[in-house]
């Protein structure tokens, strides 16, 4: 048994074959963005000479979607000031503005760290093409149109051999892949096609909340988008995108369990800690004094979370403590079906849960709710309380 999270929409891109921009785009694509609403919002780019093609293909007995960008016109080469002046000043919604700014943002610190030079010296060659514009902003506006609230990434397969682009013959994984692609879940395979394209890796570096497994939820769409080759290992060159509900599952489940002792930090950063993490995908976050080396007080912080969610979590307790280490495992928990509920009382509606046991149906007050009540009222906690169990049972 399963209950959805209201109003969360999760994405989970499955990328056996790689990414590329337009296999992302061709996923969401197939799985269920408007290609008339796409073309619509792509004209606010008031790109000149685009020509945008959308074609269902079938590969390998599996239905897809194949984009083709193309322009009846030469295209300059664009450096990032060219290219954000371009978003800029397009009429597109400003949080797609914002996000596909800091996807080129991205890609021009990596492509800017391996050539050696400034940021807005870089031309960007086949990235500042017209393809790729199409590429990085369709699939911000095509996450946005389909409400994805967060999107998580399998790890990435990275491929060996030579690839031919404007600076020469460059080996596989490409230099701006490996940069893009730093603290993100990879693994080697024994391919000589490229997989991930610094379009890709810049996508999903930049936008992608997580990396691991696919995270619970209740599915309702899947979309596939086809790259440009065919693999020589006969797998079929597509990206996976499953999309639904985020949601906690009921009975059996892995989560990951993330560690660290530290004496030498301020514990009054608990509570702003806590918020970033729960809100990056924790599930419970604990904090217990211990006593440590040399007799020093200190603490142990727990986190526990969806495996999907491990990697921001680890990066955040990094980034926001003075830990310099964690430790971190697998393990198996169960829960009971629950779901939050509102409970009409005298003083209005109260939030709830309502969980099943074994022993029956229990009704847990929500603690903020309550208490907002208390203050208001100037009532004891425990009497709202009180008044929310009963009425929640009797209803």
């Amino acid at each position: 048994m399963t209950t959805p999270l209201p109003d969360r929409r999760i994405a989970f891109a499955d990328c056996f074959s790689g990414i590329s921009g337009d296999m992302l785009l061709g996923a969401l694509l197939h799985a269920g963005l408007d290609a008339r609403v796409l073309t619509d919002e792509l004209g606010k780019l008031h790109l000149p000479g685009l020509v945008f093609t959308v074609e269902a293909r079938t590969l390998q007995g599996i239905g897809c979607i194949k984009v083709e960008i193309n322009s009846d016109r030469r295209q300059d080469l664009r450096t990032l000031p060219a290219i954000l002046h371009l978003l800029e000043s397009s009429s597109l919604d400003e949080q797609v503005v914002a996000r596909a700014s800091a996807v080129f943002r991205t890609l021009a610190r990596a492509e800017a760290k391996v050539h050696g030079i400034a940021e807005d010296q870089v031309h960007f060659h086949e990235v500042g093409a017209l393809d790729t514009i199409v590429d990085v902003v369709g699939a911000v506006i095509g996450l946005q149109h389909l409400g994805i609230d967060r999107l998580i990434a399998s790890p990435l397969p990275l491929s060996h051999g030579f690839v031919q682009c404007a600076h020469g013959l460059l080996p596989l994984p490409a230099p701006a892949v490996c940069e893009l692609l730093q603290g993100i879940p990879t693994y080697g395979v024994d391919l000589r096609e490229e997989l991930v394209t610094p379009t890709g890796a810049a996508l999903i570096a930049t936008l992608a909340d997580g990396f691991g497994t696919m995270p619970p939820m209740t599915v309702r769409a899947t979309g596939y988008g086809a790259g440009s080759r065919t693999l020589a290992n006969h797998q079929p060159n597509l990206l996976r995108l499953i999309i639904g509900e985020d949601c906690e599952a009921g009975e059996s489940q892995v989560v990951e369990v993330i560690e660290t002792n530290i004496d030498d930090w301020s514990p009054e950063a608990f509570p702003h800690l806590c918020d970033l993490l729960f809100a990056r995908g924790a599930l419970d976050v604990t904090l217990a004094s211990v006593l440590m080396k040399k007799g020093r007080p200190g603490f142990s912080l727990q986190v526990i979370c969806p495996s999907a969610f491990a990697h921001p979590l680890k990066e955040t307790i990094l980034t926001e403590t003075t830990a310099i280490g964690l430790r971190f495992r697998r393990e198996s928990r169960r829960t009971l079906p629950r779901e939050k509920i509102t409970v009409t009382t005298r003083w209005g509606e109260i939030a709830a849960k309502k969980v099943q046991t074994p022993a029956g149906t229990v009704i847990y007050p929500e603690y903020e709710a309550c208490r907002e009540i208390a203050l208001r009222h100037q009532v004891t906690l425990p009497e709202v309380y009180h008044e929310v169990r009963c009425r929640g049972n009797n209803s």
